[in-house]
């Protein structure tokens, strides 16, 4: 009998040790883990976020830049982290809707191995061209591609990405043809854009703003039904001449499934709670990103709901990152 009691003593220990621990969490430094390169819309939501949840968390929140595959490849580390809240992702629509729909050999489920945790923002498309480009207008652009069909590259941010959907989808609307060049993010693909290496780009708004601003880019249209806030000169490609186009991204925390969820709930919070900042706010809609911030049940809807939407647009464009 005494063996049982020391038994159970043991393991009553090990259950309290374990709340203990939950109960202190975090008591490290957390890992963001960005699947696309620094510079674009991604990461500056995240490190606008990260900044504000490592003061409430009490614990630095890093943002580590693990670009490749379309955003799989950092999408996939996270899915495979040990599932303690140390290692969180910022998902978007390519992770978690766009490349299930393109893809048959997905590294992970976008579902079965995440814990949601925010939908933090929804952020503006645009279609933007080198400043040389004769183009000035979505219309003329339509024009010059016809005139010479494949002669002219667009680019975006990484194959199975909403940017490269963007693409894609203008193609099929408009009945052009112009080569698709990935990148391993907005912030190298714009690079390329401004030296002329490519002469068309579909960006988020967030990344490409101040360049359009600056005139260091020329911008022709968002991808939205409504005009941009910040770009309010900048037709809707509905308003330029493509009935019903509209393409976004979103931003989103995921933590690896079966993360406790006392751990996500302190993670929502403090992310909820970023959000509301006014600073934060304010820098948002500088970029024309839709604040949203919810609970982890409603951003595991809007992750079904979006693969949902996107698998059969994906389908009908014939786009594959395979």
């Amino acid at each position: 009998m005494s063996k049982l009691v020391a038994a159970l003593a043991s393991a009553a220990l090990v259950l309290s040790s374990a709340a203990i621990a939950q109960d202190k969490f975090p008591s490290r430094p957390v890992t963001l883990i960005v699947p696309f390169a620094a510079g674009g819309s991604t990461d500056i939501v995240a490190r606008l976020v990260a900044a504000k949840m490592s003061e409430g968390l009490g614990q630095q929140v890093i943002v580590e830049n693990r670009a490749g595959a379309g955003g799989n490849l950092g999408a996939n580390l996270v899915a495979k982290a040990s599932p303690d809240g140390y290692t969180i992702l910022m998902g978007t629509v390519a992770t978690h809707a766009l490349n299930p729909a393109m893809s048959r050999k997905m590294p992970y489920d976008a579902v079965a191995d995440f814990a949601p945790v925010s939908l933090l923002a929804i952020v503006p498309n645009v279609l933007i061209v080198n400043n040389n480009f004769p183009a000035k207008s979505v219309k003329e652009l339509i024009a010059e591609l016809k005139k010479a069909p494949g002669r002219y590259s667009y680019a975006s941010s990484g194959l199975g990405t909403p940017l490269h959907l963007s693409g894609e989808m203008f193609k099929t609307m408009t009945g052009t043809d112009m080569v698709h060049v990935p990148y391993r993010g907005s912030g190298p693909a714009l690079t390329d854009l401004m030296a002329g290496q490519v002469q068309i780009q579909f960006d988020n708004l967030p990344s490409a703003s101040q360049l359009i601003a600056a005139g260091k880019v020329r911008g022709l249209a968002v991808t939205t039904k409504e005009r941009a806030a910040s770009m309010p000169d900048l037709p809707t490609m509905d308003e330029a001449g493509i009935a019903q186009y509209e393409t976004y991204t979103w931003n989103a925390l995921f933590a690896p499934a079966k993360t406790p969820k006392e751990v996500v709930a302190r993670l929502n919070a403090e992310a909820n709670k970023a959000l509301s900042d006014p600073n934060v706010q304010a820098r948002m809609k500088e970029y024309s990103a839709t604040v949203v911030g919810s609970t982890p049940e409603q951003l595991a809807s809007h992750v079904r709901a979006e693969l949902a939407k996107w698998d059969p647009i994906a389908k009908a464009t014939g786009a594959t990152i395979d």
